[in-house]
């Protein structure tokens, strides 16, 4: 638990587990059978490299969204339930410390985004920011990429949507100030919990949940069009806040809503397992029951339209809610609502009529 001498603090995994792609590696799932094992304190890494490309056509139609870039590969932001670490897998990497300890930073981003836009095959749709990990990370603070981007979008009105928990945003209010006017931008704030303790042990490298109310307070301020993401929502864990975070949102300036039910897809499934059982032992097996209650005997989905819901009596009691108080406060539109019609490559407007 996290009292433990041996807990990591600032870390939501605890272990690394096994790379599926690798045969032979030693890897920490299973602590009670080893004797005498430590591991060092390690600290963030960042690793830059020159990227081959950035923007990813997203095929799943449950996710809200057509295309993602993402400059950043894994976060130190340490989510325990975060679906996106087992991409680290990929780079060869564990999807428990490494996903928060080794950050793969595309430092060629900006470049690759410009260069992308200029083909003229490409018919302006939003772009998300970011469809894995968390963009206003804190390599962020260092790279400032995020900010490069935005620039890159403004500058041919290319829309893009944003999805971040970090307050860290705020710094580029001046740039999403200017998009907000010709609907170039929509923000998600994700908030997964009011309650700090339960927010530092399952987010530990996040901002807090009041500094998230006053990023989206600040924002909606400057005229920019602000939702909150909760999600995921997990029962016996933080499934009870919805209607206090829509309320705080609704508060602070938010205007629009969206949700998901955990899912624990590939190595998270062990990730998480390790985590409850250390930070929550008197609830786990009833939170982890609940889980697969809600995902048909399992704790994943893979189906599409369902997994990012789950079903069951515990999923529909959430989506009640949902629409209950998305409806109460007004907030159940999800539609980014971003203008496409303006794009332009810099440049070319003298062409549209050879």
């Amino acid at each position: 638990m996290e009292g433990d001498e041996n807990y990591k603090k600032g870390r939501g995994a605890q272990i690394n587990t096994k790379n599926r792609f690798i045969k032979d590696q030693h890897v920490q799932e299973h602590v009670e059978g080893i004797d005498d094992w430590t591991e060092k304190q390690e600290p963030t890494q960042y690793l830059e490299q020159e990227a081959k490309s950035l923007v990813n056509k997203v095929t799943s139609p449950d996710v809200g969204m057509w295309y993602s870039m993402n400059p950043y590969t894994g976060c130190e932001h340490g989510c325990i339930y975060c679906y996106a670490r087992n991409t680290h897998e990929y780079w060869g990497y564990s999807a428990g410390l490494d996903f928060e300890r080794k950050i793969i930073v595309k430092t060629n981003a900006p470049q690759l985004l410009r260069k992308f836009l200029m083909n003229p095959k490409w018919e302006s749709v939003p772009i998300s920011l970011s469809g894995n990990t968390d963009c206003y990370q804190p390599a962020e603070q260092k790279y400032r990429l995020t900010r490069s981007l935005l620039q890159v979008c403004q500058e041919f009105n290319q829309p893009v949507g944003i999805i971040s928990k970090n307050g860290g945003m705020v710094r580029d209010k001046d740039v999403l100030k200017e998009m907000a006017k010709k609907k170039l931008v929509s923000v998600l704030v994700t908030i997964t919990s009011l309650n700090e303790d339960l927010r530092r042990v399952m987010e530990p490298r996040t901002t807090t949940s009041m500094q998230r109310l006053r990023l989206i307070q600040e924002l909606s301020q400057e005229g920019i069009r602000v939702g909150v993401m909760m999600g995921p929502m997990i029962p016996g864990l933080n499934e009870h806040e919805m209607q206090r975070i829509m309320k705080a949102a609704k508060d602070h300036g938010a205007t629009f809503t969206a949700y998901t039910f955990i899912r624990l897809n590939g190595s998270v499934k062990l990730l998480f397992h390790d985590w409850l059982h250390k930070n929550f032992p008197d609830r786990a097996n009833k939170v982890w029951h609940m889980i697969e209650q809600s995902h048909n005997g399992q704790v994943n989905d893979s189906r599409w339209g369902v997994r990012m819901r789950g079903e069951g009596d515990i999923a529909e009691m959430v989506a009640q809610q949902y629409r209950k108080y998305g409806k109460l406060y007004g907030m159940n539109a999800e539609e980014m609502d971003l203008d496409a019609t303006t794009f332009r490559r810099p440049g070319t407007q003298g062409r549209l009529f050879d």
